[in-house]
């Protein structure tokens, strides 16, 4: 989201403990001495157990870890899929961790999205840090439930801020409480004390400056039959299920969490906080600083922007949960440069006409993409991000699909990928995928097509886009406030004047 005037790639703020023996080594951290909410594996600067410095080669055995993909690719339960827009620097980071906290029928997702001027680094924190925290969390809690916040993981400060933040959730009926299973009650509290400790982890990192940058996140934990989401602004989750006549149905399980909504309004005024829309652009509520025309921020909760976290933004996720039926087939986890374009039907029955598991996310994103110049031809497009997990084992006629689908194509077909123009970008990050658009003869009065979005679908890559250059539609974050140049001298500076 946004465009990003830096390109280095932060290293392992949060200092993850040595892979090891695979799944297991986050368990025996857990045994280990937590103390003032970090764990020895977590925390900025902070030891690692196991040997070795922290940054790069704690990003190293992160990403080593059996079962843990951040990158393009898939499992035999999970695709993801990312692609760079045309904005500048891909922000948008993705996970899908399987057997996370070393339990076989455990699973965790999520995509970021960042924006903001080093909202990349912000992103990528987020996705590395985030989980792991959330693990030790959550098995602490379930270690001793009558006592949640035992061995120290949370000081009284958290814990008093946790319980007055917590009522900005959405509260839920105490009929309606007392059935939800004991693993989402344990859970939440351990969500809720994690969010918490991600944002402050980024307001104390000195080695990313997070005063105007900040990153969406929609998590998400499946274990069993039970399936947990945690939301922070407007990346969004959907199911994909059968209704009673076996039609397939979209359901959106999170909300996006944008200024408009009366609750977020509410909140945020009374913090002293503006939210109000520019005339050129109506339908997008942003909020601002009580004197300053700035940042204009598109979000109502997010990681980071610690310019308005005094003012009303916040970092508390929207915590729900969904018992998954025979029915339910799919969730979808998406960041907003694809629900911008395509409405969530749309987005099921992509996932569902994908001629394999496997290719279900890219085919998300090759659609949003063309969406994107069919809607809005005369701006850039977004960077995408997309998560698919399958929530029931493939069938024998999709698993024969899936092998046929990894037959390597005839080289006369492989299509070459654009290089990167961009000097800043680093060349030797993975995630960012650079759209490939061939030039053709441009088209004329392509603001004016009547094609509808099927047909768009099915444009040949071949076919120019007329808005390569084109202007940036929609921008989370629209002014930096004017005292940065002068009083932010530097990068920790900021910290003092909160």
């Amino acid at each position: 989201m946004g465009s990003c005037l830096s390109s280095h790639t932060d290293s392992l703020g949060c200092s993850s403990p040595t892979a090891g023996n695979g799944s297991g080594w986050w368990r025996r951290k857990s045994d280990g001495v937590v103390r003032g909410g970090l764990w020895a594996g977590v925390g900025g600067g902070g030891r690692r157990g196991g040997g070795g410095g922290g940054g790069v080669a704690g990003e190293d055995e992160l990403h080593r870890v059996p079962g843990r993909m951040f990158v393009n690719g898939s499992s035999e339960v999970a695709c993801l899929f990312t692609q760079q827009g045309r904005k500048g620097t891909n922000q948008d980071a993705m996970l899908v961790w399987e057997d996370f906290t070393s339990k076989s029928d455990t699973v965790f997702c999520g995509v970021f999205d960042g924006h903001g001027p080093y909202g990349h680094m912000v992103a990528r924190k987020v996705r590395d840090c985030l989980p792991l925290k959330l693990s030790i969390q959550w098995s602490a809690n379930m270690t001793d439930l009558n006592s949640p916040y035992q061995n120290g993981s949370m000081n009284s400060e958290e814990t008093a801020s946790i319980s007055m933040e917590e009522e900005w959730g959405e509260p839920l009926d105490a009929d309606e409480d007392e059935k939800l299973p004991e693993m989402f009650l344990t859970l939440k509290q351990s969500m809720l004390k994690t969010f918490k400790w991600m944002d402050k982890e980024l307001k104390m990192n000195p080695a990313i400056d997070c005063f105007c940058s900040g990153s969406t996140a929609v998590t998400l934990i499946k274990q069993g039959q039970d399936l947990v989401i945690g939301n922070v602004g407007d990346s969004r989750a959907v199911l994909g299920t059968r209704d009673e006549d076996n039609s397939l149905v979209a359901v959106q399980l999170t909300v996006d969490l944008k200024p408009n909504l009366p609750r977020e309004a509410a909140r945020i005024q009374q913090c002293k906080g503006r939210v109000f829309a520019l005339q050129d652009e109506p339908e997008v509520a942003r909020v601002w600083l009580p004197n300053n025309d700035s940042p204009g921020l598109a979000m109502a909760r997010a990681f980071g922007d610690f310019c308005l976290k005094d003012f009303g933004l916040i970092s508390v996720p929207d915590i729900s949960y969904r018992h998954l039926t025979e029915k339910d087939e799919f969730v979808v986890l998406a960041t907003d440069g694809v629900w911008d374009v395509l409405s969530n039907k749309e987005v099921v029955d992509i996932v569902t006409s994908a001629p394999s598991r496997s290719t279900a996310a890219r085919a998300l994103v090759d659609c949003a993409v063309r969406a994107w110049r069919l809607k809005y031809p005369t701006s850039k497009s977004d960077d995408c991000a997309v998560v698919c997990l399958f929530l029931n084992p493939p069938t024998i006629s999709s698993q024969a699909v899936e092998t046929l689908s990894e037959t390597p194509k005839d080289p006369a077909e492989t299509v070459t990928e654009r290089p990167v123009s961009d000097p800043l970008q680093s060349h030797d990050d993975e995630e960012i995928v650079p759209a490939t658009e061939p030039r053709a003869e441009k088209l004329e009065e392509r603001c004016q097509s009547t094609r509808s979005l099927a047909e768009c679908i099915s444009t040949k890559e071949e076919e120019e886009w007329s808005a390569l250059e084109g202007v940036t539609r929609v921008n989370s974050l629209l002014n930096l406030p004017r005292f940065l140049s002068s009083d932010k001298n530097s990068s920790g500076s900021w910290r003092k004047w909160l």
